[in-house]
């Protein structure tokens, strides 16, 4: 799989002023540009997230992301 062209779906919740981000699926880009999105839950909200695939040693953590901003 060409990781160049995956995805990651979240859906994020806010509670008592924190995000929390769940990963619900994966998403593949097709050769004409459109999505494909596997999920695998439903977010409550309706609301979803869908990033570029990081690896996972690589990846920020929720708390460096909020100490950079």
């Amino acid at each position: 799989m060409n990781k160049q062209k995956m995805k990651l779906v979240y859906a994020i919740t806010e509670h008592h002023q924190r995000s929390t981000w769940n990963k619900v699926g994966v998403g593949f880009v097709n050769a004409d540009g459109s999505i494909n999105i596997k999920l695998q839950a439903l977010p409550m909200n309706g609301e979803l997230q869908i990033r570029d695939y990081v690896e996972p040693s690589v990846a920020p953590t929720l708390r460096s992301a909020e100490e950079a901003a």
